[in-house]
């Protein structure tokens, strides 16, 4: 079954979940995927983990459609307890045997050492079918499809004292096809008591038995006779569980106020975690409405997707909030909470509410006031550009310490980790600013247009061209698996070939296509196809005739991307001939996999293709290529001009040229860059850095590339530079001759460096496009330059830092802080790494604590590393999330891999069952850690480490594997070559 087929998301408006790696880009060099998330390059004495910031919220029409459909295609403590027992004995309901009684309590099962809510299964049931020589409908991997349901009622009572809670769960049902079983989700919840009666009728159906299957995470009822066709009945199950300190289903988290922890409840159900926190049909296609009501004590609050009707107030200091019934929708978009929070509000012109929530120290410091406002406006924009209202009263934004992702877009409650959302005005940088704006736009959609290369596209690219990549739609064969593949190739690879789509086809009937597709399937189910029918039948409105599931199912059923070869006819200056095949890092990979190394991978793709010389550039044309090889004329090519293929990269493939070619654009850049488009002087120096890294372009070439940069004045090419010198810096970066390639760096950077300066601590906090571009252009140049060890930027991060110190006051610019702690860390004395750790202990704001506990990380001291890397597994300290980064930033350092890599492995059972199940986390942690090894030893350490542990994680350590050999090969192949040229470079 596919992905988009198993996943089947509304087609209503919804924004996407993103994935907490994204928070390595703030404050970080961080890495998301293989290579390269937010790049910088270290000091010459350290490692450097600053980042480059992201985005901006100017100019959205075009990626904003990207990123809302890839939604849509990318899939896809000892307590009361009277009241849920009381509830019990009043209908005499079926009863789990065996489970004793728990006054005071809520009732879960231990014993044994069991996990709660496991009952053995039914006697005699797997015999039965057995003799029926059929396998039993609980052992299949998808729910069966005799029953469907229409609505449920959901009440909850949340124990905060001991993290329990219990639930009475009344799921209306209809019954397609008779049968005696009723099978649904239910993971680690244990079962009451069941009881099922026909719908509007007093008579009962008689329970038999009932029993979890944990295996495929499903509870079994068993009835004495079957269920009618075409009838509607009534299940009703009431059960308990835990409040788990973990990441998924109903989970728990914690801050400091006043010096006393305080605990909230959160949920985070998608994709298949609703099953932890009630009894469901946990498949996206069984849609539902859903009446929820939670009792918690009066010193709680509690939100859900839907606005209170009403609140019942009892007099013992508890307190039952009635939600209202939300619109049909599936039950991973379910959430609730349960917190002691504050909130501020604002309103939409439509009249949509929306608050956000957070601990009341933040609220009063006015840190969710920006991403509060900015989300009323975004709301406005999307009703109008999609011309779909926001479908519910409100939406809550909500802030919480602990969260696997960075957010997630549940109906009416997006839940956001606090340092994704939270801002101090005071002390937050432009780029923290716009890094929190981003996130709120990729939840109520996406993103800037420029930035989408740098943050989006050039990102993915570099996971997709692995060999253990994986298509966009794939088949899920168990619940278990769901989790595996929604990874940054379902979403920003998705965002990437939207992008792409709408180009070919035309904004304008994109635009028209997409709210077509919108309207039809609003509330309902729709797979992939669906999308590429409407926008088919878009299409031919305006009288074209393009296939786009023909098309588009090359590019989302293969895996991978394909690099065009663009080579000139030596003989005919205007003909030229065009050959496509599958871009891998590891060109071996073909040869060792015989699927990757059969020439099968053919795409139909829409180049588009400009001729340019000294002081012009031709109009863009489109070529369809769809074969191996073909030839085409190009009427305006002769020997003076250079050809320009993929016109600001709106294409998911990479470029490459004759050697020709590339010394014509390489000169073109040298004479008049602004001739090329800045999308399209980005998109070259990213394109030549990863072809020469897989070997398809000489060592020299990307590097001759970067020489114009003395004159870019645009922060995008600065960006892109940056981020394709990261990988290379982390290859060579404990290498003999390193010094070579960070002096050629810094002849590139040095005017550019003098020339911008540094900022004053007045900025103009406008969020004006120039002053944007500008500043984060001065950031990117002055990050580069104290990581490769410029002297007079290393000194003035000193003085700043020695500053601070002997003052107390900190008047370090804003937009720079993170650069200048991290180089302070790397170049001063232990009390400077204790300084920065006490002012980490002692700073509420978010922004500011997470830069500072990564600029620990940049410390040259490996006592020191040690000693972060053994405290960030204390959530005291460090939080969940943050160890992971924490462990990372060390990996690297050069001064630190070892140790990172080292503390991994020792550690691995910890953090497996910290993370395992939320694989984001997982698999951007066993990245991070292993990405820049690239000696033998380490190879051989990395794949003796993976067959003494083989549960778990298997696809993101078979990646590691990959990546690490791709770095030995490199070395190996290339290492030479590249200072062999460095070497000329200089001395000339």
């Amino acid at each position: 079954m596919a992905l988009d087929e198993k996943r089947e998301k509304s087609a209503s408006f919804t924004p996407m979940m993103i994935e907490e790696d994204a928070a390595l880009r703030n404050g970080s060099r961080g890495l998301s995927g293989q290579w390269a998330d937010a790049v910088g390059v270290r000091p010459r004495t350290t490692e450097r983990h600053i980042t480059v910031h992201k985005r901006l919220v100017l100019g959205f029409a075009i990626s904003i459609l990207a990123l809302l459909v890839v939604t849509m295609i990318a899939v896809l403590l000892s307590v009361r307890f009277e009241e849920c027992s009381t509830a019990a004995a009043a209908d005499s309901p079926a009863r789990a045997s065996g489970n004793g009684s728990l006054p005071g309590a809520a009732r879960l099962n231990h014993d044994a050492g069991e996990p709660p809510g496991r009952q053995e299964e039914a006697p005699g049931e797997e015999e039965e079918w057995q003799r029926r020589r059929q396998p039993p409908p609980w052992t299949q991997l998808r729910l069966p499809r005799h029953l469907r349901p229409l609505h449920y009622n959901l009440m909850l009572s949340a124990f905060m004292e001991n993290f329990t809670f219990c639930g009475e769960v009344n799921v209306q049902i209809e019954c397609l096809n008779a049968s005696r079983y009723i099978v649904l989700h239910a993971h680690r919840v244990h079962i009451e008591a069941v009881q099922v009666a026909e719908d509007k009728l007093s008579g009962a159906v008689r329970v038999s038995s009932f029993f979890l299957y944990p295996q495929n995470q499903v509870f079994v009822v068993v009835l004495n006779r079957s269920l009618e066709a075409q009838r509607s009945y009534n299940l009703k199950i009431i059960y308990s569980a835990l409040i788990e300190n973990e990441l998924l289903g109903f989970f728990r988290s914690s801050y400091v106020l006043h010096g006393e922890r305080r605990f909230l409840g959160v949920t985070q159900f998608s994709p298949t975690h609703a099953r932890k926190a009630f009894p469901c049909f946990d498949e996206p296609i069984y849609k539902a409405t859903f009446k929820i009501s939670i009792k918690h004590q009066a010193t709680y609050l509690s939100l859900s997707n839907m606005p209170v009707e009403t609140s019942v107030f009892e007099e013992d200091g508890w307190v039952t909030d009635h939600f209202s019934q939300t619109p049909l929708m599936s039950t991973y978009y379910l959430a609730w909470a349960v917190c002691n929070f504050t909130y501020r509000e604002t309103t939409t012109k439509n009249g949509v509410v929306v608050r956000l929530y957070a601990r009341p120290d933040a609220i009063r410091r006015g840190s969710g006031d920006y991403a509060l406002n900015i989300t009323r406006r975004l709301i406005e924009f999307y009703e109008d550009y999609f011309k779909v209202p926001y479908s519910l009263p409100k939406l809550d934004l909500l802030a919480v310490p602990k969260h696997p992702y960075a957010a997630m877009e549940n109906w009416g409650l997006s839940v956001f980790v606090e340092q994704r959302i939270l801002l101090d005005p005071s002390i937050s940088s432009i780029s923290y600013l716009l890094d929190v704006t981003m996130v709120i736009v990729h939840e109520l959609c996406h993103q800037e247009k420029q930035r989408f290369l740098t943050d989006v596209l050039h990102e993915v690219m570099l996971l997709d061209g692995l060999a253990s990549s994986h298509p966009v739609s794939q088949e899920v064969q168990r619940a278990t698996d769901i989790d595996r593949v929604f990874d940054w190739i379902a979403y920003k690879k998705g965002a990437a070939l939207i992008r792409m789509l709408a180009n070919f086809m035309g904004h304008s009937v994109f635009q028209m296509g997409l709210q077509d597709y919108l309207t039809i399937h609003k509330y309902g189910n729709a797979a992939r196809n669906d999308l590429w029918n409407t926008l088919s039948e878009a299409l031919k409105k305006v009288g074209k005739f393009v296939n786009i599931q023909e098309v588009m199912d090359q590019w989302t059923l293969q895996m991978g991307y394909p690099v065009i070869t663009i080579m000139r006819n030596e003989t005919a200056d205007n003909i030229v001939v065009i050959s496509q095949e599958h871009f891998i890092y590891d060109i071996d990979a073909k040869t060792r996999d015989p699927d990757l190394g059969n020439n099968s991978y053919l795409w139909q793709i829409p180049l588009t293709i400009a001729v340019g010389n000294t002081s012009h550039i031709s109009s863009e044309a489109i070529i369809w290529v769809s074969n191996k090889s073909e030839h085409h004329r190009i009427a305006a090519l002769d020997e003076t001009s250079w050809l320009l293929g993929n016109i600001n990269q709106t294409g998911y493939f990479r470029v490459n040229y004759d050697i020709r070619n590339w010394r014509l654009l390489i000169d073109q850049l040298m004479r008049n860059h602004e001739v090329i488009s800045v999308s399209n002087r980005a998109g070259l120096i990213d394109d030549a850095f990863n072809l020469a890294r897989a070997g398809y372009l000489p060592q020299n070439i990307p590097l001759e590339i970067i020489r114009y940069l003395s004159e870019e004045k645009d922060f995008l090419p600065w960006h892109a530079a940056s981020r394709a010198l990261y990988p290379l810096d982390k290859l060579l970066d404990r290498t003999e001759n390193y010094n070579i390639f960070n002096e050629y760096i810094l002849k590139q950077v040095a005017a550019m460096y003098l020339k911008l300066g540094w900022p004053t601590n007045n900025l103009n906090r406008s969020l004006v496009q120039a002053a944007y571009q500008h500043e984060e252009l001065r950031r990117e140049v002055i990050m580069l330059a104290c990581s490769f060890g410029n002297k007079h930027c290393h000194q003035q991060a000193a003085t700043l830092i020695s500053d601070w110190i002997s003052s107390n006051r900190n008047r370090i610019p804003l937009n720079v802080r993170d650069v200048v702690y991290c180089t302070g860390v790397s170049l001063m004395d232990e009390d400077v790494w204790e300084f920065i750790w006490m002012k980490f202990h002692s700073t509420t704001a978010v922004s500011e604590k997470k830069i500072l506990l990564e600029a620990l990380t940049c410390s040259d001291d490996r006592n020191l590393l040690n000693r972060l890397l053994n405290l960030s597994l204390n959530s005291e300290v460090v939080l969940d999330q943050d160890a992971i980064d924490v462990i990372i930033h060390v990996a690297r350092n050069p001064h630190g891999r070892d140790l990172a890599w080292k503390f991994f492995r020792e550690k691995w059972k910890i953090l497996n069952a910290r993370y395992g199940e939320a694989l984001f986390m997982n698999s951007k942690l066993i990245s991070g850690v292993t990405e820049f090894l690239n000696t033998e030893e380490e190879l051989n350490e990395l794949k003796n480490f993976i067959k003494s542990y083989k549960e778990g994680a298997a696809s993101s350590f078979s990646r590691a594997v990959e990546t690490v050999e791709a770095n030995v090969r490199w070395q190996m192949l290339y290492k030479e070559e590249l200072f062999q040229w460095l070497r000329k470079s200089l001395i000339h």
